[in-house]
């Protein structure tokens, strides 16, 4: 399941369904959604079907009713409930901050003024959730961008359902994914010309990390947040929330099922990647880092080896690359071997297992191609992803101290290879 749900006037609309919590539940898709200005909705077109397909009956608008009067609110329709709660009481500018305002730090000091400022709006809005989440019924919230004040009310509701703070700090940073369209939206109302703070639509993992570690600073937790500035009874509204939002995790998963990628793939491939990323740099996985790769990079390597995608129904679960050599990490070599490389599964949604299936299967192409041994390598300064090859029948041969991956500056890989057959 891609989280970001496609729409032509929204760039940042995403089901926080899937996500695990601590207890061994999950939150239960379609039923909380987070976005960037429903105000960019018009009645008549597909995204308009689109949204009213997905029978959400309650919309929380976080803006201010100025933003509203200057850029409109979703279109009036008998389904839905409409409810504008402004949590943020003294305006600011990103977009003209110079740039020594540092992104972390800027941030989590406004995020933290907004969580004090507007208790009497969060309030309402947590009750708003609460009180849908009871009937069954799905719940969109959002702002202008659906990064600051909607990711505030998103990591306070995530926290609550028992989702761990890694997980709450890379459901923020996903707005990455969606910060290049909100740029180039936000330069066409404003003539063309960029924002001067270089910061604009950024959102590291680590503004809702040290706002959740300022937050527990000041009450103790997030419930006691909820409890002694909200004046609402945590223990309640907590349980509340996961006796309506949360299920198990499923049980039965649908066979995956493989395919060669094609150019067309291409954008698809882009935003797993980035995607994985995001969830790697919320764990403290210093490996990829969104927008490394881009789109010719994955045509090119379709054109020079294999690239394949794993599906579970008809939700993409994984992808990997395929090489017949590779010179920069292991040199000069008969044409003994496969190469794998970007082994990616998406984060939350694809059945347990399917990174060990996909390595397994990329291993049946290679010995279906004559060849024995199947080679790979990953960072010298990653052990956990070491580990996890080593699990899998893997054994490290060497390190090359100075690998050229395209990225400007050579790094440290262990080089792993396994006996196929």
């Amino acid at each position: 399941m891609d989280r970001h749900i496609r729409f032509d006037a929204l760039h940042n609309f995403r089901d926080l369904g899937g996500y695990a919590t601590a207890d061994g539940h999950r939150v239960r898709p379609g039923r909380l959604y987070r976005t960037d200005s429903l105000g960019k909705l018009s009645e008549g077109t597909p995204d308009w079907t689109r949204f009213l397909s997905l029978g959400i009956r309650t919309v929380i608008d976080l803006r201010y009713p100025w933003e509203i009067d200057t850029t409109g609110r979703i279109p009036d329709d008998p389904s839905l409930a409409y409810h504008n709660l402004s949590i943020e009481h003294r305006p600011y500018n990103q977009a003209g901050l110079g740039p020594e305002a540092e992104v972390g730090p800027y941030l989590v000091e406004r995020y933290v003024e907004v969580a004090e400022d507007g208790t009497k709006e969060i309030r309402g809005a947590l009750e708003l959730v609460a009180e849908s989440a009871q009937s069954a019924q799905p719940l969109a919230f959002h702002c202008a961008s659906g990064k600051d004040r909607t990711g505030l009310l998103a990591a306070l509701v995530l926290g609550l359902l028992g989702v761990p703070d890694p997980t709450i700090a890379e459901d923020f940073s996903l707005t990455e994914l969606a910060a290049p369209a909100l740029l180039t939206e936000w330069k066409a109302r404003n003539a063309g010309r960029a924002p001067t703070w270089p910061g604009f639509g950024k959102a590291p993992e680590s503004v809702m990390r040290l706002f959740l570690t300022a937050l527990r600073t000041r009450y103790g937790s997030l419930e006691g947040y909820v409890s002694n500035a909200l004046d609402l009874d945590a223990e309640a509204l907590s349980t509340t929330l996961r006796n309506t939002l949360l299920e198990p995790h499923p049980t039965a998963h649908p066979p995956l099922t493989y395919r060669k990628a094609t150019p067309t793939d291409a954008a698809l491939l882009v935003h797993l990647r980035d995607s994985a990323a995001l969830w790697q740099l919320a764990r403290g996985i210093d490996q990829w880092r969104p927008g490394e790769k881009n789109e010719a990079h994955f045509i090119h390597r379709m054109q020079e080896g294999e690239v394949w995608l794993a599906h579970a129904g008809d939700h993409v679960a994984g992808a990997w690359e395929l090489w017949w050599s590779d010179p920069a990490a292991w040199g000069p070599r008969p044409a003994d071997a496969g190469y794998i490389h970007r082994l990616m599964t998406t984060p939350h949604t694809a059945p347990p297992g399917t990174g060990r299936r996909m390595l397994a299967e990329a291993e049946a192409r290679i010995t279906a191609e004559g060849r024995p041994y199947a080679r790979l390598d990953c960072l010298a300064s990653n052990p956990r992803l070491r580990a996890y090859y080593e699990s899998a029948g893997y054994e490290v041969v060497g390190e090359q101290s100075a690998k050229d991956g395209g990225l400007g500056s050579p790094y440290a890989v262990t080089l792993l290879e396994k006996r196929l057959g």
